[in-house]
């Protein structure tokens, strides 16, 4: 069996000059204020959309996704989610991930009832499985469930005999999903067991690198993503109601705040592309000049 590992890097907000200093973040768009029930005691699941702004203004590493492009991938996801059972999906966030070599991101999207269709919240570039090294899979296929059947953990932010610290800066949260098939990529192929996460990645070396296949498998992150998926829940649910049951989880902070829309799906997909879209941009030459050697043996 063999494990995919990850490395998370610190993404500082954007400093944006103006005559004065206006504080715009995450408290701008509070969660408590998103789910605060009308006169008749019901929150209205539209206000899940309100997250594109907190996802806009805190997320530092964003793809700005075409109109088409959005909807042909939220085409994706309901075909993905219906060959799983799963096509009546609705009210609740789900994590769609592209895998092919030529786009390399990730995408939250959203719908409030199942006649609904799929919009999308917000886009970043990911690094997937990268085959042709022993230890590398090809990132798999299908929908996976976050549960706390495989708990999450956090990034001690140390370094690994290459420097590189593979899960991250420290406090970083590493989605486990547990163990799934996976296709090798070295040898003459075939499957075997890889443990699959998504977790952030190393803040100097290889976050820049994030829009290229990279990984071992796993699903690397920009951190600030990581962070947002993590502050507000977006794949909680099952945790949430853990933690309503009585249960304390460690790994849970304190000031998170949760919307009633978690959700619990990480769904992947390869979209086939030829060419690489002009809205997913590769890294450039000069991140690439960043990884030092041994780097590609980072999770």
């Amino acid at each position: 069996m063999a494990s995919c590992g990850a490395a998370s890097a610190a993404s500082a907000p954007v400093a944006v000059s103006a005559p004065k200093p206006v504080n715009r973040p995450v408290a701008a768009v509070n969660a408590s204020a998103v789910v605060a029930p009308d006169a008749a005691g019901v929150v209205d699941p539209r206000r899940a959309f309100m997250l594109r702004d907190v996802f806009a203004q805190n997320v530092t590493r964003t793809l700005k996704v075409p109109a088409a492009d959005q909807r042909a991938y939220a085409n994706r996801l309901q075909a993905v989610l219906g060959t799983h059972m799963l096509g009546d999906l609705s009210g609740e966030y789900v994590v769609l991930v592209d895998r092919n070599a030529n786009v390399q991101a990730l995408f939250i999207y959203f719908r409030a009832a199942p006649a609904d269709t799929w919009q999308m919240i917000g886009a970043s570039p990911v690094s997937t499985g990268l085959p042709g090294e022993y230890d590398h899979f090809i990132t798999p296929l299908g929908v996976f469930e976050h549960t706390p059947a495989n708990m999450d953990f956090r990034s001690e932010g140390t370094q690994n005999e290459n420097h590189i610290r593979g899960y991250g800066k420290r406090d970083m949260r590493i989605f486990d999903l547990g163990w799934a098939q996976g296709e090798r990529g070295w040898g003459k192929g075939g499957m075997s067991q890889m443990r699959f996460q998504m977790h952030a990645t190393d803040p100097d070396h290889l976050e820049s690198l994030l829009g290229m296949r990279h990984s071992k498998g796993c699903v690397r992150i920009p951190a600030s993503l990581n962070s947002f998926i993590d502050h507000y829940g977006i794949l909680d649910a099952e945790y949430v109601a853990l933690v309503e049951s009585g249960k304390s989880l460690w790994v849970l902070k304190s000031d998170r705040q949760v919307t009633p829309w978690a959700g619990r799906y990480i769904a992947v997909v390869d979209s086939a592309r030829k060419s690489r879209p002009a809205w997913a941009p590769a890294p450039g030459s000069k991140a690439r000049a960043k990884v030092p050697a041994g780097a590609d043996t980072a999770d």
